[in-house]
């Protein structure tokens, strides 16, 4: 009997820490999903979104960050996804496997983790200053690119091990060349995974300051850049001056300067996670 129960006990044991684990990690994060919610709301309608920054941002919208926020994702995305896949299939695909290609794999593991205000004043020294970019979208766009480039590679390399290597076999068994069998059957079943990668680097691009703040935002900015060499507003240097460099300004315009930042990477995850799942649901293994 005691055989028997033990296990019993210690299961259910394991999975009440684990529940509670859960909770202590869910419960704030809804808290402040809801405290930014609840405040942002009253300060969210149609003027908010559409206008111009007037007065020194004391009124109007924050429509010129909104729009800069979203050119500086794409761009981002644009230098890094092809950068971060081509890389990835290199490493996985033709180089081989020793040493030199382990080291690479850590260095890139461990670029990850690096803070962003080293990349904001790498992107300052290399793109503003030696390359005469300027603060500009493109010098910001690029340094957001480095900064999720990381996350892209790993993620992606760690999609193409996953595919089986069956696959290969089979397609270069039938004639195929190395690169149609890459490109055939291969990354179509390891893109769910590249998408995953491109999901988190979304998110870390649109929602950090240190990087932009050196190479593309602006303070008060009110009209839209009109070139890649203009500078932009975005939504979270916006959110830090409003806090913090404008004395009585409305507590509600800051919470929906950061409920619209909020929806907005949400927003991009969603679509990139039902594209994702439209991927996945054609999986076969």
């Amino acid at each position: 009997m005691k055989t028997i129960l033990k296990p019993a006990i210690t299961q259910r044991l394991a999975f009440g820490i684990l529940f509670l684990i859960t909770l202590i990690v869910v419960i704030p994060v809804v808290l402040i999903v809801a405290v930014i919610v609840v405040k942002g709301l009253p300060a969210i309608n149609w003027t908010f979104l559409t206008d111009m920054p007037r007065e020194g941002m004391k009124a109007g919208g924050i429509f010129p960050a909104i729009i800069g926020t979203f050119y500086l994702v794409i761009g981002a995305i644009v230098f890094a996804l092809p950068l971060g896949v081509m890389a990835a299939i290199y490493l996985t695909e033709y180089a081989k496997q020793n040493l030199l290609t382990r080291m690479i794999h850590l260095a890139i593991v461990n670029l990850a983790g690096v803070p962003s205000i080293v990349y904001g004043l790498f992107g300052l020294g290399l793109f503003v200053l030696l390359f005469k970019m300027g603060a500009s979208l493109l010098a910001g766009s690029m340094t957001l690119a480095i900064m999720i480039l990381p996350v892209i590679i790993t993620s992606t390399r760690e999609s193409l091990m996953a595919v089986p290597q069956g696959f290969r076999e089979a397609s270069l068994a039938l004639g195929a060349t190395k690169w149609q069998t890459i490109r055939l059957c291969v990354l179509p079943y390891a893109l769910p995974g590249i998408l995953t990668g491109t999901i988190l680097g979304v998110g870390r691009a649109a929602g950090e300051t240190a990087p932009i703040l050196f190479t593309a935002a602006a303070f008060y900015l009110p009209n839209l850049p009109e070139s890649v060499f203009d500078q932009v507003m975005a939504l979270p240097y916006h959110l830090y001056v409003i806090s913090t460099q404008i004395p009585g300004l409305n507590l509600s315009l800051q919470y929906g300067t950061a409920l619209v930042l909020m929806v907005l990477v949400l927003g991009m995850s969603l679509l990139a996670i039902i594209i994702r799942w439209r991927f996945r649901r054609n999986k076969k293994w």
